[in-house]
């Protein structure tokens, strides 16, 4: 079992940088490959990026390649996102994700076993 807390969100400029910060507290952090949603007003929950429990291989939506990174620290039990060159298009909630039993590469929001509250980030053109 995993508690997953998120923090780092705001309101930024288009163009502009946030990172997100996802601690967990629990003993299996490090076996969990983990991952970022986001969900706007009005719409379903998307993946955006997913890890390994490793580290080691990640994977992202097409509409944050090149822009997004997501990044962990198992020593730390904490999940990064850093996301650059925001667009209006990233206002949303994001949310951190732990799944059991995963890669870090299902895009499918059931998958995921233990869930943060969200954290919000507007981005304004």
């Amino acid at each position: 079992q995993v508690q997953l807390v998120e923090s780092g969100g705001g309101l930024v400029q288009s163009g502009g940088s946030l990172r997100l910060s996802c601690a967990a507290s629990g003993r299996a952090f490090r076996s969990y490959a983990m991952g970022w949603f986001r969900q706007a007003p009005g719409k379903e929950r998307e993946f955006v990026a997913g890890i390994s429990s490793g580290g080691g291989g990640t994977y992202y939506a097409d509409a944050v390649k090149g822009r997004f990174t997501i990044s962990r620290d198992n020593a730390k039990n904490t999940l990064y996102l850093q996301m650059n060159s925001l667009k209006p298009e990233d206002t949303a909630v994001y949310y951190c994700a732990a799944d059991r039993f995963g890669s870090g590469f299902d895009v499918r929001p059931q998958a995921y076993d233990f869930w943060g509250q969200g954290t919000q980030v507007t981005v304004s053109s």
